[in-house]
């Protein structure tokens, strides 16, 4: 322990440095006022999000929920957000210094704690708020979390900035990994419908899904025409995915272009918010 491992995960725990670190860098400095801006996240601000953030590391790192006093909010649905709400909660007396303070501390001693283990204790069923699931796993979740999390706050505080890195690979990857399920199951598309997507940008890409034998599946190539074909922006295809606009502004925004059928497009964009 406390010796640096070389494994191959190494790059989940670069990726979570380096959101975190852009986290940092971006509220340094920060009044209160700044902290108290509104994320799209329901009731929660800037502060709250970087206070989830921190709790949610304690908590992985053993630490137990606090104690909920008072009704909890309508944005708390489950278990899970039951307890992300009572970190949350008891953590907003911090002033801006102690809330910088125990994000760095909270989050240097997961990183301290990764860059320790080697490749079979990355391998190994660890708890989370979800059950017992393997290491890399979990972390990478925390990466798709934070990073999902460092673009609300920089969204609410008026300063979106291009730095994408890893975290971004990590989340666009998982969202077009559910949009198989999200065109049969969700969208309800009949046998043999085909759909491309088009996805402009830094990450951009073109993914064809269909329906085959009542399930989505990852098409491939194909010179078959879709019945549907969405041209959008990564970001907001991944904002899109994590909830943090509506169908409607995903579907009317200038950088989207929809071609073929439509109502497809609404029920695909409507089934297309897939995180908890």
């Amino acid at each position: 322990m406390g010796k640096y491992c070389v494994v191959a995960y190494d790059w989940i725990t670069e990726a979570l440095a380096q959101t975190w670190s852009s986290i940092e860098h971006t509220i340094a400095h920060r009044s209160d006022r700044d902290l108290d801006a509104l994320t799209t996240c329901p009731g929660w601000n800037v502060r709250d999000v970087v206070n989830h953030i921190t709790g949610t590391e304690l908590s992985l790192d053993g630490e137990p929920t606090p104690v909920f006093t008072g009704k909890l909010p309508p944005h708390v649905k489950n278990s899970l957000g039951e307890s992300n709400e009572a970190f949350v909660a008891s953590r907003r007396h911090l002033t801006p210094d102690e809330v910088r303070e125990d994000f760095g501390d909270a989050t240097g001693a997961t990183l301290t704690r990764l860059r320790s283990l080697d490749e079979a204790r990355w391998e190994v069923n660890w708890w989370s708020p979800d059950g017992p699931r393997r290491l890399v796993e979990l972390e990478e979740t925390r990466v798709f979390d934070s990073w999902i999390h460092l673009q609300d706050i920089r969204d609410a505080l008026l300063e979106p900035a291009d730095d994408h890195g890893q975290g971004e690979e990590i989340v666009v990857n998982r969202f077009e990994a559910a949009l198989p399920y999200v065109l049969a199951k969700r969208a309800g598309a009949p046998e043999g419908t085909l759909v491309r997507i088009n996805l402009i940008g830094r990450l951009g890409r073109s993914i064809q899904v269909q329906v085959r034998d009542g399930r989505g599946v990852a098409a491939g190539t194909t010179r078959e025409r879709p019945q549907l074909e969405l041209t959008t922006a990564v970001a907001l295809f991944w904002r899109r995915a994590a909830g943090r606009i509506n169908a409607q502004a995903f579907l009317n925004a200038s950088a989207t272009d929809v071609r073929g059928d439509r109502q497809l497009a609404q029920r695909l964009a409507q089934g297309l918010n897939v995180t908890p």
